[in-house]
């Protein structure tokens, strides 16, 4: 079983797109989301496509199981889609202290920064970049399955 450690932040100043070492396009919808267990079907720079399930845990370490499957396959699931997908850029950062990305949603997020960082421990601490805001790790209403659901887009 894989375990996902991660912390989520606002956004505050730019100076995190100086260490960005690779961007990608992530395409994503949910198949469940609530109850426990999310279902999250994933298209990366549309040439691969991955299917998610999380537990529902704490919002710091939850169980996560992620398999691999054919591009067409997540096309064809992201059409079954009830609600709306979250399109989003993933700017891979070069920081120590663990894997860092920041995510910058499109559409009707577009504004929408969150830097998530991922932890080998629920105890780790990594060192804070200054261009860090608040944190929202476990804050609901910016988990992506709740982004997917918000009618009108705003937070």
């Amino acid at each position: 079983m894989g375990i996902e450690i991660e912390r989520k932040y606002l956004i505050a100043r730019s100076g995190w797109r100086d260490i960005v070492t690779s961007t990608q396009l992530l395409r994503q919808g949910y198949l469940t989301a609530g109850s426990g267990v999310t279902v999250r079907v994933r298209t990366v720079d549309d040439r691969v496509g991955y299917i998610t399930i999380k537990s529902g845990g704490s919002a710091l370490a939850r169980a996560e199981f992620e398999y691999e499957v054919p591009i067409a396959d997540a096309r064809q699931m992201l059409g079954y889609i009830r609600g709306a997908q979250v399109e989003k850029l993933r700017h891979h950062l070069d920081l120590a202290g663990g894997d860092w990305v920041v995510d910058e949603f499109q559409g009707r997020h577009a504004g929408l920064l969150i830097a998530e960082v991922e932890l080998e421990t629920p105890t780790g601490k990594p060192d804070l970049p200054d261009w860090l805001g608040d944190e929202v790790t476990g804050d609901p209403q910016y988990y992506n399955s709740s982004l997917a659901m918000l009618v009108g887009g705003e937070i």
